[in-house]
């Protein structure tokens, strides 16, 4: 029997079978950027000043040494060589709970999840190690979830969690909304109207992800 169906039930029937596109930042979402960063600057250069990790305020760590280190030449290369030396990013370690959540997050109903994140501009380990990060902590069969871009806002979705306040690019609004995660470096940060998520430990990504169910 020929059924024909009416572009109206075609629409229920694709809303019926929408999920809920989920992107997960990598560095300080998953894994512990700021962490691995301090012990390995510990380590390298004991005699260098330091910030200690509660103080961190700003993005991208080498601004803020440079700004309160100033009359020590070249430390900002100091810190810049930390994370483009190899097995920086491969030897990162997991933030609290994260992998576990992620791991949850892609078992739910409705639900795909990618990892979206940006390589650093010196990419010689980084691109293949954050590869090797996800196959050691999350699975084989978590990196073809992998999205590379330097450009966030082109990457398709409906909620980006990253923990860089400002997100900027080629296109002015993003199909996703940003939800903040929490991390020393944007605890001061006003971030208007936008949501935070503090932790993957307390239980409230779960609440999260059924709100934006929701509303797709």
């Amino acid at each position: 029997m020929f059924v024909r169906m009416t572009s109206r039930a075609i629409h229920i029937g694709q809303m019926c079978e929408k999920k809920l596109r989920v992107l997960l930042d990598m560095d300080q979402v998953l894994a512990d950027f700021e962490l691995g960063f301090f012990q390995e600057y510990r380590k390298k250069f004991p005699d260098y000043p330091y910030i200690e990790m509660q103080d961190r305020v700003g993005f991208f760590v080498k601004d803020q040494y440079e700004k309160m280190f100033s009359y020590i030449p070249n430390i900002g290369n100091a810190v810049a060589k930390i994370y483009k030396t190899k097995k920086f990013f491969l030897n990162l370690p997991e933030i609290e709970g994260a992998v576990d959540a992620a791991k949850m997050l892609a078992k739910m109903e409705g639900v795909d999840v990618f990892i979206c994140t940006s390589p650093i501009e010196k990419y010689k380990y980084c691109l293949a190690e954050k590869y090797e990060w996800v196959d050691k902590h999350l699975g084989p069969e978590w990196v073809g979830r992998i999205i590379l871009t330097k450009d966030k806002t082109m990457a398709n979705g409906h909620l980006l969690i990253d923990d860089k306040v400002d997100i900027t690019g080629a296109i002015e609004r993003p199909s996703w909304e940003h939800v903040v995660f929490s991390a020393n470096h944007n605890m001061k940060t006003d971030i208007g109207k936008r949501r935070r998520l503090d932790n993957w430990t307390n239980g409230d990504w779960k609440e999260l992800i059924e709100d934006f169910k929701m509303r797709i």
